[in-house]
C-alpha cells in the first residue's frame, strides 16, 4: 500500500492470478512482458507455489528485471480489497475467480481476464462480451495482446470501461440494499429453511 500512495490516480495496473492457479514459466515470461512493455506501473501478487518449479529467477532476462525495478512491484500477498479500493489503481489483469470479478466491479475497476479454470472462462467473457467493463484474452497468453489489452484499458478505452463498471457497481450496491434483490432472495431463502426446520424437528 506504501508503494501505491506514490502513484498518480488511475495509473497502476494490478496483477493477481488468485489462490489457486498456476501457471508455466512461459506463461510467466509472457504476462511479464506484456505488463512491462505497456509502460504502465504494476503491482504483482505473485504467491509463492503459483509458478512450476522449473522457475529460476537467474534465467529471466536482465532488461526486465531492470524494466521492473524502474515501473514495478512484485509481492507475495496483498490485501485485495484495499489494492482495488486504491485511488491509483486503474485497471486488473486477473484470472477471473467470481471473489476477484465481483470485488473489482464493486469498485469500478476495468479488467483484463486471463481464465484458468472452472467459471473463470464464464466469468472471463462475461467481462468483455456481455458487461463491457474490460478485455478477455480467451484463453491465450501472449505478450502482444496483453500488452494490448492492458494499454486498451489504462489508456483509449479506459473512460468507457469505467463508466460500465460503475454503472455494474451501482447494482451490485442496490442489489444488497434492504429492497435489493440480492437481500430480498436470501430473505427468502432464510424463510423457506425456517418453514422446514419447524416442520422437521
Amino acid at each position: 500500500m506504501s508503494w501505491l500512495v506514490k502513484h498518480d490516480p488511475k495509473t497502476v495496473i494490478y496483477v493477481s492470478i488468485g489462490s489457486l492457479a498456476i501457471m508455466t514459466v512461459e506463461e510467466l515470461l509472457e504476462i511479464w512482458y506484456g505488463v512491462v512493455n505497456s509502460g504502465h506501473p504494476f503491482l504483482w501478487v505473485r504467491r509463492p507455489g503459483s509458478i512450476t518449479s522449473a522457475y529460476d529467477e537467474s534465467r529471466v532476462p536482465t532488461e526486465i528485471l531492470e524494466r521492473t525495478k524502474e515501473i514495478g512491484c512484485i509481492v507475495e500477498w496483498a490485501p485485495q480489497e484495499d489494492v482495488l479500493a486504491h485511488l491509483a489503481v486503474g485497471g486488473f489483469l486477473t484470472h477471473s475467480g467470481w471473489n476477484s470479478t465481483m470485488e473489482s466491479i464493486a469498485q469500478g475497476v476495468p479488467m483484463v481476464c486471463w481464465p484458468y479454470f472452472g467459471d473463470q472462462q464464464t466469468n472471463s467473457r462475461f467481462v468483455g462480451e456481455v458487461w463491457k467493463i474490460g478485455e478477455d484474452l480467451k484463453d491465450t497468453c501472449d505478450r502482444f495482446k496483453i500488452e494490448k489489452a492492458v494499454r486498451n484499458i489504462m489508456e483509449p478505452k479506459h473512460n468507457i470501461f469505467t463508466q460500465s463498471a460503475n454503472t455494474w457497481a451501482n447494482f451490485a450496491k442496490e442489489s444488497i440494499s434492504k429492497t435489493g434483490s440480492s437481500s430480498v432472495q436470501l430473505g427468502r431463502l432464510m424463510d423457506d429453511i425456517l418453514a422446514m426446520s419447524s416442520t422437521h424437528p
